[in-house]
């Protein structure tokens, strides 16, 4: 039975439908890699601060090594294509991690690799996912694909970290990076269903690519939004990481908790990034982009601090202020994702997407891997505890 849809809906387009059933499939099979990881560092190899620093910069330190170069080689291919490839690197790395475990050599600098093949995956994917969406919806659907989008991968995160928590009790954590394998491979198949007549731009028309790398970069810089929201958003994202990576050390080994109901404080989350998405256009259209921005901001402060809150109350305490916590700061963060990716993707020419896109992931990802190297010095010298208490 077909879903009914609105003629206003991006799921009227057959192409966005094949697009948003691959997402919803990586995206069921990233929140198994979300526990799994951690899960594997923490619990299998013992991981210290300073090891869940080095794993986490692994993860983010592409956007910071390639990420500009990404956004150049992007605007000169076809964005489809490039998802693509990036979805089929993503899986072969991802079933390196079970195959090694049952070889029993599988060691901790094993994830930091894995980790950079899959980041330098993810930043190609990424850049021409944000790029690409504007090419295969009309404008005026731009913003409902991105809630369409958005919703699914809330709704993934409602039951896919209890499932995995809950799998973790019977089968080995390096088993359930299949899945995420399984839904990458899934998503491969169905983007290469999708036609569109998207074309690469033209050999005679392109420049030197640092000169159009330059050109992303002073079109972020000449719009007045766009430098507040790439501010905002890297101070943000440096103090968040700071917390959530230590955040699996502290719940698994300082308070104790099963890996199990770490499984359901993620899905606590979900339940606020699914209000998130349903709720994200209303709220810009009701308060304006700008307000809606610095609201989210200042929401998302507010659950932030609750991780710091749940590491000094008793135990009976501990794990409904995590679930409360993740609850608000997933809907602030989405609410705040949702409204700035949209006015970007609204402000910026075609041409530039992509390039616009790495220049500002260049310098919102790109402070992560800093942070999380931060994250686990401070972590080994005050304590996770500390650390995270004081990451925002």
């Amino acid at each position: 039975m077909s879903v009914p849809v609105s003629p206003g809906s991006p799921l009227v387009n057959p192409g966005f439908r094949l697009l948003w059933g691959g997402q919803a499939l990586s995206q069921v099979g990233f929140q198994f890699q979300t526990l799994a990881m951690p899960v594997i560092a923490v619990t299998l190899l013992h991981a210290t601060e300073a090891d869940m620093g080095f794993l986490n910069a692994a993860n983010t330190a592409a956007f910071l090594l390639v990420g500009l170069l990404a956004g150049g080689w992007v605007d000169r291919m076809r964005k489809r294509q490039v998802m693509i490839v990036a979805d089929a690197v993503r899986a072969v790395a991802i079933c390196a991690i079970p195959v090694l475990w049952s070889m029993g050599i599988l060691a901790v600098w094993h994830l930091y690799v894995i980790a950079g093949l899959i980041g330098v995956a993810t930043v190609f994917f990424d850049v021409g996912y944000q790029s690409y969406l504007p090419i295969l919806v009309p404008s005026e659907q731009v913003g409902r694909a991105n809630g369409v989008l958005e919703g699914t991968a809330q709704i993934a995160r409602l039951g896919g970290p209890s499932v995995a928590g809950a799998l973790l009790t019977i089968v080995a954590a390096p088993w359930l990076m299949l899945i995420n394998a399984v839904g990458f491979a899934c998503s491969a198949v169905l983007l290469g269903g999708i036609r569109d007549d998207e074309r690469p731009r033209p050999v005679g028309e392109r420049q030197r690519l640092l000169v159009e790398i330059r050109e992303g970069i002073a079109f972020v810089v000449g719009q007045p939004l766009l430098r507040v929201l790439v501010t905002s958003t890297m101070l943000s994202n440096l103090g968040s990481t700071v917390i959530f990576m230590l955040l699996t050390l502290v719940v698994l080994r300082d308070l104790g908790l099963a890996p199990e109901l770490l499984g359901v404080v993620f899905s606590a989350g979900a339940v606020g990034g699914i209000a998130g998405a349903l709720f994200a256009s209303r709220i810009s259209e009701r308060l304006g982009e700008g307000p809606s921005l610095r609201a989210s901001t200042l929401l998302g402060t507010v659950g932030v601090a609750g991780f710091a809150v749940a590491a000094y109350l008793p135990s009976a305490g501990v794990l409904p202020t995590l679930m409360a916590a993740e609850c608000t700061t997933s809907l602030a963060v989405v609410v705040f994702n949702m409204v700035q990716v949209t006015a970007r993707q609204r402000l910026c020419p075609p041409p530039l997407l992509g390039r616009m896109n790495a220049s500002i992931r260049f310098v919102v990802w790109g402070v992560m891997p800093i942070a999380a190297l931060l994250a686990g010095w401070c972590g080994g010298l005050l304590g996770a505890p500390v650390t995270s208490s004081s990451g925002r």
